[in-house]
């Protein structure tokens, strides 16, 4: 998920799409090959379905749950969580979407570096626990959002 792709091994379509750190949580706007993709993918770390994705630029803390789909994520702005498996995705999810980080460094533009990340504390209930809480939030985000579609749709 490291290795850089050159502007010349892109293309505005494509067989696989490639977000940067402007379409990260968006719509891609830049492809590479299949060949390219599947080269990375089998040479260099790969996140799995599920896994969460972050920003650390521009947008701060956008998160994006990998799909599972054949996608390419190339930035040194976007962070990926791999973990143990000591911690619930979904919980983690939840939690990266409140924190609120510290010693966020930049005058112009904000960026979040690892040693941010790695810095903050995270109170971790048993695996179970977490679940229950990641499943909540997840309700709670998806009923907001309907509501939000609802009120936008009677206005």
């Amino acid at each position: 998920m490291n290795k850089r792709v050159f502007k010349h091994q892109t293309s505005d379509n494509g067989e696989i799409p490639f977000f940067k750190i402007g379409t990260f949580g968006g719509k891609a706007d830049t492809f590479i090959s299949r060949k390219l993709f599947e080269e990375y993918k089998r040479k260099y770390p790969y996140p799995n379905k599920g896994d969460i994705l972050l920003s650390a630029s521009g947008s701060i803390g956008k998160i994006v749950v990998y799909t599972g789909e054949d996608e390419y994520f190339q930035d040194s702005n976007i962070v990926w969580f791999k973990h143990d498996g000591k911690i619930n995705n979904q919980f983690l999810k939840q939690f990266y979407t409140i924190v609120k980080w510290d010693g966020l460094e930049g005058s112009t533009i904000k960026r979040l570096y690892n040693k941010n990340i790695l810095n903050t504390n995270i109170l971790l209930p048993a695996i179970r626990e977490q679940e229950k809480i990641g499943t909540f939030f997840k309700h709670l985000d998806s009923l907001i959002t309907l509501h939000q579609r609802n009120e936008k749709f009677s206005s």
